[in-house]
Protein backbone atom coordinates (compact mmCIF):
# COMPACT_ATOMS: atom_id res chain seq x y z
CA UNK A 1 0.00 0.00 0.00
CA UNK A 2 2.91 2.20 0.86
CA UNK A 3 4.66 1.59 -2.73
CA UNK A 4 1.50 2.88 -4.23
CA UNK A 5 0.87 5.74 -2.21
CA UNK A 6 4.33 6.99 -3.35
CA UNK A 7 3.43 6.05 -7.20
CA UNK A 8 0.20 7.95 -6.43
CA UNK A 9 1.81 11.08 -5.56
CA UNK A 10 4.73 11.35 -8.55
CA UNK A 11 1.82 10.85 -10.59
CA UNK A 12 0.02 13.87 -8.90
CA UNK A 13 3.28 16.01 -8.98
CA UNK A 14 3.91 14.81 -12.59
CA UNK A 15 0.41 15.69 -13.79
CA UNK A 16 0.84 19.08 -12.11
CA UNK A 17 3.56 19.59 -13.98
CA UNK A 18 2.17 18.47 -17.57
CA UNK A 19 -0.46 21.43 -16.87
CA UNK A 20 2.05 23.73 -15.50
CA UNK A 21 3.98 23.32 -18.81
CA UNK A 22 0.80 23.34 -20.77
CA UNK A 23 -0.26 27.40 -18.95
CA UNK A 24 3.19 28.25 -19.69
CA UNK A 25 3.02 27.31 -23.26
CA UNK A 26 6.31 25.67 -23.23
CA UNK A 27 7.70 23.59 -26.03
CA UNK A 28 5.44 21.02 -27.43
CA UNK A 29 8.47 18.88 -27.24
CA UNK A 30 8.70 19.31 -23.47
CA UNK A 31 5.11 19.27 -22.98
CA UNK A 32 5.02 15.67 -25.40
CA UNK A 33 8.17 14.19 -22.99
CA UNK A 34 6.83 14.99 -20.09
CA UNK A 35 3.35 13.51 -20.87
CA UNK A 36 5.58 10.78 -22.00
CA UNK A 37 7.02 10.35 -18.03
CA UNK A 38 3.10 10.74 -16.62
CA UNK A 39 2.08 7.57 -18.69
CA UNK A 40 4.79 5.70 -18.10
CA UNK A 41 4.34 6.36 -14.14
CA UNK A 42 0.32 5.30 -14.68
CA UNK A 43 1.42 2.69 -16.16
CA UNK A 44 3.27 1.28 -13.47
CA UNK A 45 0.61 2.09 -11.11
CA UNK A 46 -1.43 -0.63 -12.94
CA UNK A 47 -5.47 -0.37 -11.69
CA UNK A 48 -6.64 0.45 -8.61
CA UNK A 49 -9.06 -2.67 -7.21
CA UNK A 50 -10.49 -0.63 -4.41
CA UNK A 51 -11.93 1.64 -7.31
CA UNK A 52 -15.25 0.26 -9.16
CA UNK A 53 -14.15 -1.79 -12.38
CA UNK A 54 -15.19 -0.59 -15.90
CA UNK A 55 -15.06 -2.82 -18.96
CA UNK A 56 -13.06 -1.32 -22.05
CA UNK A 57 -15.39 -2.63 -25.20
CA UNK A 58 -14.23 -2.51 -28.59
CA UNK A 59 -16.13 -2.07 -31.64
CA UNK A 60 -18.91 -4.84 -32.68
CA UNK A 61 -17.21 -5.57 -35.88
CA UNK A 62 -13.45 -5.99 -34.51
CA UNK A 63 -12.05 -9.43 -34.26
CA UNK A 64 -8.60 -10.85 -33.80
CA UNK A 65 -8.67 -12.72 -37.44
CA UNK A 66 -7.74 -9.08 -38.40
CA UNK A 67 -11.48 -8.08 -40.55
CA UNK A 68 -11.20 -4.66 -38.81
CA UNK A 69 -9.69 -2.14 -41.07
CA UNK A 70 -8.35 0.78 -39.21
CA UNK A 71 -7.88 2.73 -42.02
CA UNK A 72 -11.63 3.49 -42.32
CA UNK A 73 -11.76 5.15 -39.17
CA UNK A 74 -8.58 7.26 -39.89
CA UNK A 75 -9.46 8.40 -43.08
CA UNK A 76 -13.10 9.64 -40.97
CA UNK A 77 -11.11 11.05 -38.60
CA UNK A 78 -9.01 13.50 -41.21
CA UNK A 79 -12.34 14.14 -43.05
CA UNK A 80 -13.98 15.32 -39.97
CA UNK A 81 -10.84 17.65 -39.62
CA UNK A 82 -11.15 18.92 -43.12
CA UNK A 83 -14.64 19.60 -42.63
CA UNK A 84 -14.49 21.43 -39.29
CA UNK A 85 -11.37 23.17 -40.55
CA UNK A 86 -12.90 24.47 -43.82
CA UNK A 87 -16.16 25.49 -41.78
CA UNK A 88 -13.94 27.54 -39.47
CA UNK A 89 -12.85 29.93 -42.70
CA UNK A 90 -9.52 30.66 -41.08
CA UNK A 91 -7.42 30.11 -44.29
CA UNK A 92 -6.04 27.35 -46.81
CA UNK A 93 -4.46 25.06 -44.60
CA UNK A 94 -2.88 21.47 -45.34
CA UNK A 95 -2.95 18.31 -43.36
CA UNK A 96 0.42 16.38 -43.00
CA UNK A 97 0.36 12.81 -42.22
CA UNK A 98 3.13 10.23 -41.39
CA UNK A 99 2.88 6.81 -39.71
CA UNK A 100 5.03 5.63 -36.43
CA UNK A 101 6.21 2.23 -38.23
CA UNK A 102 7.59 3.97 -40.88
CA UNK A 103 9.45 6.28 -38.54
CA UNK A 104 10.82 3.53 -36.58
CA UNK A 105 12.11 1.87 -40.02
CA UNK A 106 13.36 4.20 -41.60
CA UNK A 107 15.83 5.25 -38.69
CA UNK A 108 16.53 1.72 -38.01
CA UNK A 109 17.93 1.44 -41.47
CA UNK A 110 19.59 4.40 -41.16
CA UNK A 111 21.28 3.41 -38.54
CA UNK A 112 20.10 5.51 -35.44
CA UNK A 113 20.28 3.82 -32.12
CA UNK A 114 17.29 2.95 -29.95
CA UNK A 115 18.44 5.19 -27.18
CA UNK A 116 18.70 8.38 -30.09
CA UNK A 117 15.44 7.23 -31.22
CA UNK A 118 13.57 9.91 -29.56
CA UNK A 119 16.33 12.85 -29.56
CA UNK A 120 16.39 12.14 -33.10
CA UNK A 121 12.47 12.53 -33.70
CA UNK A 122 12.20 15.37 -31.65
CA UNK A 123 15.42 17.15 -34.19
CA UNK A 124 13.66 16.16 -37.45
CA UNK A 125 10.09 17.66 -35.96
CA UNK A 126 11.93 21.10 -36.56
CA UNK A 127 11.61 20.88 -40.05
CA UNK A 128 8.64 22.81 -40.53
CA UNK A 129 10.51 25.66 -38.92
CA UNK A 130 14.32 25.28 -40.05
CA UNK A 131 16.22 23.98 -43.02
CA UNK A 132 17.95 20.47 -43.45
CA UNK A 133 21.14 21.92 -42.52
CA UNK A 134 20.19 23.46 -39.17
CA UNK A 135 18.38 20.27 -38.13
CA UNK A 136 21.57 18.37 -39.47
CA UNK A 137 23.90 20.39 -37.46
CA UNK A 138 21.81 19.98 -34.41
CA UNK A 139 21.54 16.43 -35.02
CA UNK A 140 25.48 15.83 -35.44
CA UNK A 141 26.73 18.80 -33.30
CA UNK A 142 24.73 18.19 -30.30
CA UNK A 143 23.15 14.95 -30.07
CA UNK A 144 26.41 13.00 -31.48
CA UNK A 145 24.52 11.12 -34.46
CA UNK A 146 26.78 10.34 -36.87
CA UNK A 147 26.92 12.68 -40.31
CA UNK A 148 26.38 9.76 -42.48
CA UNK A 149 23.69 8.44 -40.50
CA UNK A 150 22.29 12.20 -40.51
CA UNK A 151 22.59 12.13 -44.24
CA UNK A 152 20.62 8.82 -44.76
CA UNK A 153 17.81 10.60 -42.74
CA UNK A 154 18.27 13.88 -44.62
CA UNK A 155 17.06 11.69 -47.98
CA UNK A 156 14.12 10.56 -46.69
CA UNK A 157 12.51 13.04 -43.99
CA UNK A 158 12.87 16.00 -46.54
CA UNK A 159 10.19 14.01 -49.03
CA UNK A 160 6.59 14.42 -49.03
CA UNK A 161 3.82 14.35 -51.44
CA UNK A 162 0.78 11.88 -52.48
CA UNK A 163 0.37 8.40 -52.48
CA UNK A 164 2.63 8.40 -55.11
CA UNK A 165 5.52 8.94 -52.83
CA UNK A 166 3.87 5.97 -50.82
CA UNK A 167 4.28 3.92 -53.84
CA UNK A 168 8.21 4.91 -54.67
CA UNK A 169 8.89 4.08 -51.01
CA UNK A 170 7.31 0.50 -51.32
CA UNK A 171 9.93 -0.54 -53.76
CA UNK A 172 12.53 1.28 -52.30
CA UNK A 173 15.36 -1.53 -51.49
CA UNK A 174 16.19 -0.87 -47.82
CA UNK A 175 12.60 0.58 -46.47
CA UNK A 176 10.80 -1.85 -48.40
CA UNK A 177 12.57 -4.86 -46.54
CA UNK A 178 11.75 -3.24 -42.64
CA UNK A 179 8.68 -5.10 -41.56
CA UNK A 180 7.32 -2.18 -39.58
CA UNK A 181 7.81 0.31 -42.85
CA UNK A 182 6.74 -1.96 -44.79
CA UNK A 183 3.50 -2.28 -42.65
CA UNK A 184 3.11 1.18 -42.03
CA UNK A 185 3.35 2.39 -45.85
CA UNK A 186 0.67 -0.35 -47.04
CA UNK A 187 -1.78 1.15 -44.62
CA UNK A 188 -0.67 4.53 -45.98
CA UNK A 189 -1.88 3.70 -49.31
CA UNK A 190 -4.92 2.25 -48.03
CA UNK A 191 -5.54 5.45 -46.96
CA UNK A 192 -4.75 7.70 -49.08
CA UNK A 193 -7.45 5.22 -51.56
CA UNK A 194 -10.30 6.23 -48.59
CA UNK A 195 -9.26 9.94 -48.74
CA UNK A 196 -9.72 10.28 -52.55
CA UNK A 197 -12.87 8.85 -51.78
CA UNK A 198 -13.91 10.96 -48.96
CA UNK A 199 -12.54 13.61 -51.83
CA UNK A 200 -9.91 15.70 -49.52
CA UNK A 201 -6.65 13.60 -51.18
CA UNK A 202 -5.43 17.23 -51.99
CA UNK A 203 -5.58 18.30 -48.18
CA UNK A 204 -3.15 15.59 -47.56
CA UNK A 205 0.54 15.55 -47.44
CA UNK A 206 2.39 12.47 -46.83
CA UNK A 207 5.69 13.87 -45.09
CA UNK A 208 8.73 12.02 -43.42
CA UNK A 209 9.35 15.13 -41.21
CA UNK A 210 6.19 14.47 -39.31
CA UNK A 211 7.24 12.67 -35.85
CA UNK A 212 5.20 14.02 -32.69
CA UNK A 213 3.55 12.06 -30.03
CA UNK A 214 5.73 9.43 -30.39
CA UNK A 215 5.61 7.76 -25.96
CA UNK A 216 1.64 7.00 -27.36
CA UNK A 217 1.13 6.85 -31.16
CA UNK A 218 1.37 3.76 -32.85
CA UNK A 219 0.06 3.83 -36.57
CA UNK A 220 -1.10 6.86 -38.25
CA UNK A 221 -0.12 10.36 -37.06
CA UNK A 222 -1.24 13.77 -39.20
CA UNK A 223 -1.07 17.55 -38.05
CA UNK A 224 -3.07 20.44 -39.54
CA UNK A 225 -1.32 23.54 -40.66
CA UNK A 226 -2.11 26.25 -42.06
CA UNK A 227 -1.04 28.10 -45.36
CA UNK A 228 -1.50 31.08 -44.87
CA UNK A 229 -3.29 33.31 -42.17
CA UNK A 230 -5.57 36.59 -42.96
CA UNK A 231 -3.18 39.20 -43.10
CA UNK A 232 -2.59 42.55 -44.90
CA UNK A 233 0.04 42.78 -47.10
CA UNK A 234 3.17 43.50 -46.11
CA UNK A 235 2.72 41.92 -42.66
CA UNK A 236 4.21 39.15 -41.17
CA UNK A 237 1.79 36.10 -40.74
CA UNK A 238 0.61 34.85 -37.57
CA UNK A 239 2.84 32.01 -36.23
CA UNK A 240 1.12 29.60 -34.39
CA UNK A 241 2.36 26.11 -35.26
CA UNK A 242 -0.67 23.62 -35.97
CA UNK A 243 -3.88 23.91 -35.34
CA UNK A 244 -5.34 20.61 -35.55
CA UNK A 245 -3.62 17.02 -34.64
CA UNK A 246 -4.50 13.66 -34.21
CA UNK A 247 -3.62 9.88 -34.57
CA UNK A 248 -4.04 6.62 -33.86
CA UNK A 249 -2.99 5.10 -30.29
CA UNK A 250 -3.87 1.34 -30.05
CA UNK A 251 -1.67 0.98 -26.90
CA UNK A 252 -2.91 3.54 -25.18
CA UNK A 253 -6.06 3.22 -23.02
CA UNK A 254 -4.83 -1.04 -23.13
CA UNK A 255 -2.60 0.18 -20.24
CA UNK A 256 -5.40 0.74 -17.65
CA UNK A 257 -7.48 -2.35 -18.54
CA UNK A 258 -6.56 -5.22 -15.61
CA UNK A 259 -6.36 -7.87 -18.80
CA UNK A 260 -4.35 -5.93 -20.87
CA UNK A 261 -6.61 -6.02 -23.62
CA UNK A 262 -5.65 -4.53 -26.65
CA UNK A 263 -8.42 -1.02 -27.97
CA UNK A 264 -7.67 0.07 -31.00
CA UNK A 265 -7.96 3.97 -30.86
CA UNK A 266 -7.59 6.91 -32.76
CA UNK A 267 -8.76 10.71 -32.37
CA UNK A 268 -8.03 14.17 -33.00
CA UNK A 269 -8.20 17.27 -31.16
CA UNK A 270 -8.45 20.72 -32.53
CA UNK A 271 -6.19 23.94 -31.07
CA UNK A 272 -8.88 26.19 -29.72
CA UNK A 273 -6.74 28.59 -28.45
CA UNK A 274 -4.67 29.07 -31.40
CA UNK A 275 -7.63 29.17 -33.98
CA UNK A 276 -8.91 31.93 -31.42
CA UNK A 277 -5.57 33.79 -31.95
CA UNK A 278 -5.92 33.45 -35.73
CA UNK A 279 -9.21 35.08 -35.85
CA UNK A 280 -8.81 37.73 -33.50
CA UNK A 281 -5.98 38.80 -35.54
CA UNK A 282 -7.93 38.71 -38.46
CA UNK A 283 -10.80 40.75 -36.49
CA UNK A 284 -7.97 43.19 -35.47
CA UNK A 285 -6.79 43.61 -39.43
CA UNK A 286 -10.51 44.34 -40.59
CA UNK A 287 -11.22 46.74 -37.35
CA UNK A 288 -14.42 44.18 -36.46
CA UNK A 289 -15.50 43.22 -33.29
CA UNK A 290 -16.64 40.06 -32.21
CA UNK A 291 -20.71 39.42 -32.59
CA UNK A 292 -21.74 37.66 -28.76
CA UNK A 293 -25.20 37.12 -30.44
CA UNK A 294 -27.03 35.52 -33.24
CA UNK A 295 -30.09 38.33 -32.35
CA UNK A 296 -31.15 40.38 -36.22
CA UNK A 297 -32.95 43.00 -34.38
CA UNK A 298 -33.63 44.05 -30.67
CA UNK A 299 -36.98 45.12 -30.02
CA UNK A 300 -36.65 48.88 -27.96
CA UNK A 301 -38.70 51.62 -27.09
CA UNK A 302 -38.49 55.23 -27.58
CA UNK A 303 -40.61 56.16 -24.22
CA UNK A 304 -42.00 54.44 -21.28
CA UNK A 305 -44.79 52.05 -20.46
CA UNK A 306 -44.52 50.11 -24.02
CA UNK A 307 -42.82 46.92 -22.55
CA UNK A 308 -46.72 45.03 -23.48
CA UNK A 309 -45.85 46.43 -27.10
CA UNK A 310 -42.44 45.39 -27.25
CA UNK A 311 -43.04 42.20 -25.82
CA UNK A 312 -46.37 41.78 -28.31
CA UNK A 313 -43.76 42.86 -31.29
CA UNK A 314 -41.07 41.03 -30.32
CA UNK A 315 -43.75 37.51 -30.37
CA UNK A 316 -44.54 38.76 -33.74
CA UNK A 317 -41.09 38.83 -35.29
CA UNK A 318 -40.28 35.39 -33.52
CA UNK A 319 -43.27 33.36 -34.81
CA UNK A 320 -41.68 34.65 -38.35
CA UNK A 321 -38.36 33.03 -37.78
CA UNK A 322 -36.62 35.99 -36.84
CA UNK A 323 -33.93 36.20 -34.26
CA UNK A 324 -35.12 39.13 -32.15
CA UNK A 325 -34.95 40.09 -28.33
CA UNK A 326 -35.64 43.03 -25.96
CA UNK A 327 -34.10 44.17 -22.81
CA UNK A 328 -35.63 42.84 -19.84
CA UNK A 329 -35.79 46.20 -17.93
CA UNK A 330 -39.68 47.48 -18.01
CA UNK A 331 -38.35 51.31 -18.77
CA UNK A 332 -35.30 50.76 -20.46
CA UNK A 333 -33.34 53.93 -22.14
CA UNK A 334 -33.30 54.37 -25.57
CA UNK A 335 -29.78 55.22 -25.75
CA UNK A 336 -28.85 52.23 -23.48
CA UNK A 337 -30.73 49.87 -25.89
CA UNK A 338 -29.02 51.24 -28.84
CA UNK A 339 -25.60 50.67 -26.89
CA UNK A 340 -26.09 47.38 -26.06
CA UNK A 341 -27.09 46.63 -30.09
CA UNK A 342 -23.29 47.82 -30.67
CA UNK A 343 -21.31 46.07 -27.78
CA UNK A 344 -23.36 42.76 -29.23
CA UNK A 345 -23.32 43.28 -32.75
CA UNK A 346 -26.82 43.43 -33.18
CA UNK A 347 -27.34 44.89 -37.05
CA UNK A 348 -30.69 46.37 -36.41
CA UNK A 349 -33.13 47.94 -34.28
CA UNK A 350 -37.19 48.18 -34.44
CA UNK A 351 -38.51 51.06 -32.30
CA UNK A 352 -41.19 51.58 -31.05
CA UNK A 353 -42.93 54.80 -29.95
CA UNK A 354 -46.32 56.73 -28.93
CA UNK A 355 -46.11 58.42 -32.69
CA UNK A 356 -44.73 55.24 -34.28
CA UNK A 357 -48.20 53.19 -32.67
CA UNK A 358 -50.53 55.57 -34.01
CA UNK A 359 -49.20 55.74 -37.43
CA UNK A 360 -49.16 51.92 -37.37
CA UNK A 361 -45.35 51.56 -38.16
CA UNK A 362 -42.30 50.54 -36.56
CA UNK A 363 -39.09 52.47 -36.84
CA UNK A 364 -36.54 50.33 -38.38
CA UNK A 365 -32.81 51.69 -37.52
CA UNK A 366 -29.30 50.47 -39.24
CA UNK A 367 -26.67 49.78 -35.69
CA UNK A 368 -23.82 50.53 -38.39
CA UNK A 369 -24.80 53.50 -40.11
CA UNK A 370 -27.83 54.93 -37.79
CA UNK A 371 -29.99 55.34 -40.82
CA UNK A 372 -33.54 55.26 -39.68
CA UNK A 373 -36.83 54.16 -41.78
CA UNK A 374 -40.31 54.09 -40.95
CA UNK A 375 -41.72 50.59 -41.83
CA UNK A 376 -45.49 49.63 -42.19
CA UNK A 377 -45.65 47.13 -38.96
CA UNK A 378 -47.34 44.57 -42.01
CA UNK A 379 -43.98 45.20 -43.53
CA UNK A 380 -41.30 45.01 -40.93
CA UNK A 381 -41.25 40.61 -41.04
CA UNK A 382 -40.14 40.93 -45.16
CA UNK A 383 -38.09 43.81 -44.50
CA UNK A 384 -35.70 42.65 -41.88
CA UNK A 385 -35.46 39.40 -43.66
CA UNK A 386 -34.28 41.64 -47.19
CA UNK A 387 -31.54 43.17 -44.59
CA UNK A 388 -30.50 40.24 -43.07
CA UNK A 389 -30.21 37.91 -46.25
CA UNK A 390 -33.18 35.36 -45.23
CA UNK A 391 -35.86 33.71 -47.53
CA UNK A 392 -38.51 36.28 -48.53
CA UNK A 393 -41.84 34.71 -48.09
CA UNK A 394 -43.22 34.08 -51.55
CA UNK A 395 -47.70 33.97 -51.05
Amino acid sequence: MAERAALEELVKLQGERVRGLKQQKASAELIEEEVGKLLKLKAQLGPDESKQKFVLKTPKDFDIAGNFDPMIPDAECLKIMCEILSSLQIGDFLVKVNDRRILDGMFAICGVSDSKFRTICSSVDKLDKVSWEEVKNEMVGEKGLAPEVADRIGDYVQQHGGVSLVEQLLQDPKLSQNKQALEGLGDLKLLFEYLTLFGIDDKISFDLSLARGLDYYTGVIYEAVLLQTPAQAGEEPLGVGSVAAGGRYDGLVGMFDPKGRKVPCVGLSIGVERIFSIVEQRLEVLEEKVRTTETQVLVASAQKKLLEERLKLVSELWDAGIKAELLYKKNPKLLNQLQYCEEAGIPLVAIIGEQELKDGVIKLRSVTSREEVNVRREDLVEEIKRRTGQPLCIC
